[in-house]
Order: C-alpha cells, then structure tokens, then sequence
C-alpha cells in the first residue's frame, strides 16, 4: 500500500512540474521595422508571450513628430515600396474599425503613439487576444505584419481610421 501511494504521489509530482513547466513558456520575437513611401523610420518590434498574454514593444526612429498610428496587417508581406502589399487590418472576427478595448475594434488595431522632437517613438501593448504559433486563426499573428503609419488614427473611419500613408514595415516571421 506504502509504495502505490508513494508511486501515486511521485506521479502527481511529475504532472504539476511538468504542467508548471508548460504554463510558464515563453516565447519571444523581435522583428526590424523596414522604411517605406521614400520615409527613413526603422526600428523593432518584439512580440512576447507567457502564460497565454503577448507584450507588444516597439521602437522606432526617423518619424516625423507627433502622433502616428501602427497596426497589425493581414499580411506579412512587405515588398512593394508602399507597403500595401501588406493587405489591410487584421480582423479575423469581422468587426468595425475602432479604438483597442472600446466597441468594435479589429484584432489589429493597435492605436497610436507619439513621435517626440527627434522622431523617435514606442508604444507598448499586453493582451490575451493575440498569440505566437498558436493554432487559433483568430488569435495567431504569425505571418500577418507590423505596419507603421504617417498619421493617427481617427479610430472612425472605415476600415483604416484615416491614418494616412504606411512609413514601415516588418512581417511577423520567425
């Protein structure tokens, strides 16, 4: 009897490490943001995951101060020289174009951020909508893009928000 409970517990044991083990994993990738429309913004975006929640940072240089809106796209195509190879937003649920956490809002419609004096700007991003590799369509970015605009967005109109030319991109790639 001793050793099937001491047999039992080992087993439980082993089960909670290796669940521990598997809920704790981390992901991460850093892409590099690629100019485009003739700008001169660079920089990168890091997408890390652990326990189910993403962190989105990005940090760019070479933008034109003030305010700028930067969205996830439904490609992660990159190559033509306006960056509209990337598609339009994200939006695997089919919703209306909005503001993140407000209303209707596309999985992509990440928001906007502020360029200061020196064109350098971040914006950072934690959510349980997004995930790297995994298999939800709804929820995965993996080969959609990064793309960073010229002007905010108005988080009204359809189905961009106004925000004007696309200054960078990246594909979300491993």
């Amino acid at each position: 009897m001793k050793k099937g409970l001491l047999i039992s517990s080992l087993v439980l044991v082993i089960i909670v490490a290796c669940k521990s083990a598997i809920d704790s994993k981390s992901t991460v990738l850093k892409i590099n943001l690629e100019p485009k429309s003739n700008s001169s913004v660079s920089g990168t975006a890091t997408f890390s995951e652990k326990n189910g929640v993403v962190t989105f940072e990005a940090m760019m240089t070479g933008l034109t101060p003030g305010i700028h809106a930067i969205h996830i796209h439904e490609k992660s195509d990159c190559s033509s020289a306006d960056g509209t190879s990337a598609g339009g937003h994200w939006n695997p649920l089919f919703k209306k174009h909005g503001k993140w956490g407000e209303g209707e809002y596309h999985k992509g419609d990440i928001g906007n951020f502020t360029a200061d004096e020196n064109g350098k700007g971040t914006i950072t991003l934690q959510t349980d909508e997004w995930c790297i590799g995994c298999d939800d369509d709804t929820k995965n970015i993996l080969d959609k893009s990064i793309i960073v605009h010229a002007k905010p967005d108005d988080f009204v109109t359809q189905p961009t928000g106004n925000a004007g030319g696309r200054v960078a991109c990246s594909g979300i790639i491993r």
